[in-house]
């Protein structure tokens, strides 16, 4: 199973997920070019793609889904009401006939080999999903956009090999940042997104030995940058009530315009 991120930050994120049969994306919120060009490291291209999995209808989740739709008929799973929303935005241009798979919450499906967990996440979108996705024993999760974590969340995250966490803000950057008032307030509540203080919070109920890889996803462009939210999760995970140090694992920042290092589980 390898595990990376293509693309990840406010501006646009896109993760890929395998083995050696199947092949997915979750969310394509960059163009399709920077798409086909992430996945062409991998040695891959559209045509091997057997599945788009998307967590919500936000442009930086989708920007390209409605290209790639086109150019290669892939099947799209989302929950209902995250197809609703997305038919609705009319920024995707016209959707080929039957293409969108409609999923549930907590209910598994398979794609080919892969089987996928889809999981409510608290944010302010139609009906958002994190997912957790296993094969053959091994199993990696993508939970972005999360205003809040609750023991659910953490239920559904729990003994992964690997794991895609958001951070997506620094609280002090943000409460002085030029945001007006009502855009720091979505951020900063229930169903916004996760500080980076949060992250590291979350990832110590997560931790066990075999952890094997850490990317924080997700960055805030104007309120975070990517030394300060290693810095503050890694002292979040050493300071914190767990038995372990920040160095006892492979914990790294998911790049907004690079393609991450793939991880194999």
């Amino acid at each position: 199973m390898r595990f990376c991120s293509i693309a990840s930050g406010s501006s646009g994120n896109c993760i890929y997920v395998g083995s050696d049969n199947t092949h997915v994306l979750v969310d394509i919120g960059i163009s399709g070019k920077k798409m086909e060009t992430g996945l062409n490291s991998l040695e891959l291209t559209g045509r091997d793609l057997d599945g788009i999995l998307i967590t919500h209808e936000h442009s930086d989740h989708i920007k390209g889904l409605g290209v790639i739709s086109r150019k290669y008929g892939i099947p799209i799973y989302a929950t209902a009401g995250t197809v609703d929303a997305m038919v609705r935005t009319n920024t995707l241009g016209k959707i080929p006939e039957g293409i969108f798979h409609e999923i549930q919450e907590d209910e598994p499906f398979m794609i080919n080999d892969l089987k996928v967990n889809p999981f409510t996440i608290p944010h302010d979108a139609a009906q958002p999903v994190g997912y957790r996705l296993e094969h053959e024993g091994h199993s990696v999760g993508i939970a972005t956009d999360l205003g809040k974590y609750n023991d659910y969340i953490i239920e559904n995250l729990q003994g992964l090999d690997a794991l895609l966490l958001e951070a997506n803000h620094d609280i002090r950057m943000l409460q002085v940042g030029k945001y007006p008032y009502y855009l720091k307030q979505r951020i900063l509540g229930d169903r916004g997104h996760l500080s980076n203080e949060n992250a590291g919070r979350l990832l110590c109920r997560l931790l066990h030995d075999n952890l094997k890889a850490i990317f924080l996803g997700h960055l805030s462009r104007e309120n975070n940058y990517e030394e300060l939210a290693y810095e503050t999760v890694c002292s979040e995970v050493t300071l914190g009530d767990n038995p372990y140090k920040s160095k006892d694992f492979r914990i790294q920042v998911a790049k907004r315009d690079f393609v991450s290092d793939v991880v194999t589980v």
